[in-house]
């Protein structure tokens, strides 16, 4: 009895458990950001540059789940992002911020979407304040949860 006691603090303690589910997130919840345009000298060009709020640094390196509309980007190389607007709205074509799309990196290779599928994904929340070749938001081991 003791020692099922002993276990149960220490895994209380040290936050040990079994797999947990992902976060589940909104668009909002990443919209703790602020932009700074700034000059890329190696590209000669000006890019928003991001300055993540606390309550997003937090979700950094964390499983998550989010709701979207997938927009393909290159289906030949499997590049597709997730948008809280359709395409016609979204940051590339509408008037949405670069804090409304997140990059996808699936963790199994091969997908096939219809643009603007609504579809929940889940998986590695990155933050991306500095490769301009990427978005700011990347989700590593993206899947698509329904």
């Amino acid at each position: 009895m003791k020692k099922a006691v002993v276990l149960f603090i220490l895994i209380s303690v040290l936050g040990i458990s079994g797999p947990m589910s992902p976060l589940l997130i909104t668009w909002k919840n990443l919209s703790d950001v602020q932009f700074t345009r700034k000059l890329n000298k190696e590209v000669s060009m000006y890019f928003l540059y991001p300055t993540f709020g606390q309550s997003v640094k937090a979700l950094q390196g964390k499983e998550i789940q989010i709701k979207g509309y997938i927009i393909p980007v290159d289906e030949n190389e499997n590049i597709y992002v997730v948008s809280a607007q359709p395409m016609a709205m979204c940051f590339f074509c509408g008037g949405a911020g670069p804090e409304s799309i997140m990059e996808l990196q699936f963790k199994n290779k091969k997908q096939r979407f219809k643009t603007d599928e609504q579809r929940t994904v889940k998986g590695i929340l990155q933050l991306n304040p500095l490769d301009v070749e990427h978005l700011n938001y990347i989700l590593k081991n993206a899947e698509v949860v329904n």
